[in-house]
């Protein structure tokens, strides 16, 4: 079995599994200063890597979270009306309304195949955007385990930084095979030296503790505050001996991937 992934820059990334195509946190604005409230701004250094009609027919969005534009901007906030589903947390519901389909930690919603071959079961996982005690600075946040009979299971981390939080997921769900894992070591203003999401190091150790035989590193590219590069992960993963592991979606402008699974 194989999974075709295309990577558009920052955290937008398509794949098909079981007959469904996925995105992962749609965002095609053109490069420039985003603000976030009062006190922050984040800053877009690079177009995407190509169009939403370039990723034709998109089934589901597993959207991480809504309320940062590094993750949900503009034109992806347009994108996300013209699908049939968006999944993601209650809060994001609650905002955007349909076709947003609201899922809690741990809670699941079973899809049907169009390759006939039964269900494949979404279920949302938990995520950490930052340190211990910071969620009621940077709100909600979810990951996503993909399963289904005969099909490589995925796990997309979104904005996640807390290695705790894999290893409880990693817990729950043993046979993970792939992992779209979230990076770039990203950082702001409202909390310093704080990591906002993992750093390379990390993504290395969640890959570890997951037990996956594939890492697809997205999410460290296009913004200002994303703090390390692919060359970091690349790096990171080749001390660790892992670097056969790690399967990069291609450049910003040669963006289709073949990721080998089980």
């Amino acid at each position: 079995m194989t999974l075709h992934i295309r990577h558009f820059g920052g955290p937008t990334a398509t794949f098909t599994l079981g007959g469904l195509t996925f995105m992962t946190d749609p965002t095609f604005d053109a490069p420039g200063d985003y603000h976030l409230g009062s006190h922050t701004t984040l800053t877009k250094t690079a177009p995407a890597a190509g169009t939403p009609a370039d990723a034709g027919p998109v089934d589901v969005v597993l959207l991480s979270h809504d309320h940062h534009p590094d993750n949900l901007d503009d034109a992806g906030r347009a994108f996300c009306a013209t699908v049939p589903l968006v999944v993601s947390t209650p809060a994001a519901a609650d905002r955007m309304g349909p076709p947003v389909r609201p899922l809690a930690a741990w809670a699941h919603l079973d899809l049907p195949r169009p390759d006939r071959a039964g269900d494949l079961r979404v279920t949302a996982v938990p995520a950490q955007h930052g340190p211990d005690g910071t969620d009621h600075l940077t709100g909600p946040v979810t990951g996503f385990v993909l399963q289904g009979d005969d099909l490589p299971a995925v796990y997309v981390s979104g904005d996640n930084a807390s290695l705790r939080v894999v290893g409880e997921i990693a817990t729950r769900f043993p046979g993970i095979d792939v992992a779209i894992l979230f990076g770039g070591r990203a950082r702001t203003r409202v909390l310093g030296d704080a990591n906002l999401t993992l750093d390379a190091a990390g993504m290395v150790q969640a890959a570890r503790t997951l037990g996956v035989s594939t890492v697809v590193p997205v999410h460290v590219d296009g913004w200002a505050h994303f703090t390390e590069g692919i060359g970091d992960v690349r790096a990171a993963f080749a001390a660790a001996g892992l670097a056969g592991m790690l399967h990069v979606p291609g450049g910003r402008r040669v963006s289709g991937a073949v990721v080998p699974s089980s």
